[in-house]
């Protein structure tokens, strides 16, 4: 690792903008299917590898019930539910439209069936269960859909239903979508239904299969989901881990079902072929302390107030670091004030800063401190 000083450093840079800054030429240059939106995204770091249309916003129908299986996925989380709490259906199954387990209103179904359902079966009535008791009914669950989805930053998104039926207002981008499958890997509860092509629930009396074939042909699959419908064309959203690396690739509006696979697996592919994550290489043991002026002590110690892995071409060169630090501050100074920063480049490329912070508090020097000195001074003597 590389050390270097360097003059104040401006502003930041987002990871998801390496692909703006030529990072893109890791990707195979190979003749791949064509899609109305696509996007490749590594999952731990959510850097951006490849983006097609990324940010415009489509109909998606049923991928909406991406966001219906994570807040269910957060009532496991807070301890809200058991996997076997029991959920109740509404009249809301009574007419639901498409794909259903054939609930009726007063059946008793676990959350984990109905997730089953939802994830596997693409099932519309399970999903209505799940909505109303996560939030009491449908109106107020769509209400906490959009609400989660600008916590996560989507702000093309637009959701109408838990089910995710087609019209004219419910709408989200690949890149949205990229984002809600990065937080719904991080829900351990109900990754491994995911995983899953063909179950059956009440016994055997209700089979489920899965749309989504890789996942019981791609290497690594861990997540998440296929639709289609005639009017917006077929939909992919895939993720996959190999070598301690996950990545995302959404494809949305194929012309066919091959063309949704063969474009997902040739974006997974230039990611784990073109791509590394990596930590990077930084210790405050090796840093000398910043001067302090004024205080009780003569220097304080700095640390990476925070680091995380970042996604660099597999060929790269050690990344280099560059230090920006005052050549004192004056006391008092807090524990975790920030005091410099420090950044990491590849070549001339900025990946990542973060800020440098006082690991311990120091005090100002006070008359009563200075006069109790200088007579520990004059004992001495």
């Amino acid at each position: 690792m590389k050390r270097g000083i360097a003059g104040l450093l401006a502003g930041c840079i987002c990871l998801c903008c390496l692909v703006r800054s030529g990072w893109a030429g890791a990707a195979e240059d190979v003749a791949v299917p064509e899609a109305a939106a696509s996007i490749l995204m590594e999952a731990e770091t959510g850097t951006v590898l490849q983006e097609q249309n990324a940010h415009v916003p489509l109909s998606i129908e049923m991928m909406a019930k991406l966001m219906t299986v994570l807040l269910a996925a957060e009532c496991l989380e807070n301890g809200t539910w058991m996997l076997d709490t029991p959920l109740t259906a509404s009249d809301s199954v009574r007419d639901t439209k498409g794909a259903v387990i054939w609930l009726v209103p007063g059946e008793m179904m676990s959350v984990e069936d109905l997730l089953k359902g939802v994830i596997i079966g693409n099932a519309n009535d399970a999903a209505a269960v799940l909505a109303e008791g996560v939030s009491g009914s449908i109106d107020r669950f769509v209400q906490d859909m959009n609400a989660r989805a600008f916590d996560l930053g989507m702000r093309d998104t637009v959701f109408t239903s838990p089910q995710g039926y087609a019209d004219s207002v419910q709408q989200t981008s690949a890149y949205d979508l990229a984002l809600l499958c990065r937080a719904l890997q991080k829900q351990t509860a109900v990754m491994p239904y995911f995983s899953i092509w063909r179950d059956f629930l009440r016994g055997e009396g209700t089979e489920l299969v899965s749309e989504n074939t890789m996942t019981r042909t791609y290497e690594g699959h861990i997540g998440f989901k296929a639709c289609h419908t005639e009017q917006s064309g077929w939909h992919l959203a895939e993720a996959a881990s190999r070598d301690h690396m996950t990545c995302i690739a959404v494809v949305l509006g194929c012309k066919t079902e091959e063309d949704r696979y063969a474009l997902a697996k040739s974006l997974l592919r230039s990611g784990f072929s073109g791509y590394r994550v990596t930590i990077p290489g930084f210790s405050a043991e090796n840093m000398k302390p910043v001067a302090v002026r004024g205080g009780l002590e003569r220097g304080v110690l700095v640390d990476a107030q925070q680091l995380s892995g970042l996604v660099v071409p597999t060929g790269s060169r050690d990344l280099n670091t560059v230090l920006v630090l005052p050549l004192y501050v004056r006391a008092p100074v807090r524990k975790g004030q920030v005091i410099g920063r420090i950044a990491f480049y590849d070549g001339d490329t900025l990946l990542y800063e973060t800020n440098l912070v006082a690991t311990h508090a120091v005090e100002a020097m006070s008359y009563s401190h200075a006069m109790a000195r200088l007579l520990v001074k004059m004992l001495k003597i």
